[in-house]
């Protein structure tokens, strides 16, 4: 998977998790990147990224996102956006989740992006 810009990676996990496929989500991150699966809650590496979207997967849901804006300098990225997610929780009642994110993407020797940290929940 190539994705060629910051904002086509988050296009890709919106992708991802509408269509429940987590095995195209796992390498659009680095191997030692960080996902806030809650405010101030970080899951490290692979396995611990995996194992935060597999929460989000399970409530079978719809994720919207806009990218609001995206800050380029040396192959790093910081992506702004505001997202909404509705979705079915563990106990059958409706999820609905919104916040503004703010993740940051690093480009890869062969020019995709991938996370180093992703930030669902920006500054909360």
């Amino acid at each position: 998977m190539h994705s060629g810009t910051p904002e086509e990676v988050l296009k890709s996990i919106v992708d991802g998790i509408n269509t429940g496929n987590l095995d195209a989500l796992v390498p659009l991150y680095e191997p030692n990147a960080a996902f806030a699966a809650q405010p101030g809650n970080l899951a490290h590496g692979l396995a611990g990224v995996r194992e935060a979207l597999t929460g989000f997967i399970a409530m079978k849901g719809k994720l919207d996102l806009k990218v609001t804006r995206v800050l380029e300098a040396n192959g790093l990225a910081l992506v702004i956006g505001v997202w909404s997610f509705t979705g079915t929780g563990p106990d059958g009642k409706p999820v609905k989740l919104a916040s503004k994110s703010a993740d940051v993407l690093r480009r890869q020797a062969d020019g995709s992006w991938r996370f180093v940290i992703d930030n669902p929940w920006g500054t909360d």
